[in-house]
C-alpha cells in the first residue's frame, strides 16, 4: 500500500495522521487534515489495518486520536468517503456514528455521490459532529 501513502501526507500533516506499529512492523494508518475550505471541518482520508488485526479496536482508537486532534483544532464536523462495494467501511462509519450524506443515486441499498470521483466512480460521502 506504500505506493498510495506518499510521504507528503506524513510530513504535511502530521498531526492528523497516525500509524500503529508492533515490533517494527507496520499494523495500521489513518490519514487526516485539516479542510482549509471549510474552517470548521477535518477530512479522513485513507485508514488501512493489515487483515489479520482487523476487528481488535485498532481502527477505532485511530479514529477517536483523529477526532481528538481535530477537536483540540477547533473542528467540530469529520468527514470520510468510501466505495460503495466497500461494505465493511459502510458499517464501520456507521458504527462509528457517521451519517451517510444524501445523494443522487443508490448501490445496493446504500446511498451515493454518482460519479462523484470521476464518471462511472460513485462514492458513499460521511458525516460526523464531534
Amino acid at each position: 500500500m506504500s505506493p498510495l501513502l506518499p510521504r507528503l501526507f506524513f510530513e504535511h500533516f502530521h498531526d492528523t495522521s497516525f500509524v500503529v506499529e508492533e515490533d517494527g512492523e507496520l499494523i495500521a494508518f489513518l490519514v487526516g487534515f485539516l479542510s482549509q475550505t471549510h474552517r470548521d471541518e477535518a477530512y479522513i482520508h485513507f485508514v488501512g489495518v493489515r487483515p489479520d488485526r482487523r476487528g481488535q479496536g485498532i481502527a477505532r482508537a485511530l479514529y477517536e486520536r483523529f477526532f481528538a486532534s481535530a477537536r483540540s483544532k477547533d473542528r467540530s464536523v469529520v468527514r470520510a468517503i468510501t466505495a460503495p462495494v466497500n461494505k465493511g467501511s459502510v458499517a464501520f462509519h456507521h458504527a462509528m456514528g457517521f451519517a451517510t450524506e444524501p445523494g443522487d443515486g443508490e448501490v445496493d441499498g446504500v446511498r451515493v455521490h454518482r460519479d462523484h470521483d470521476g464518471p462511472g466512480v460513485d462514492r458513499v460521502l460521511f458525516r460526523r459532529r464531534i
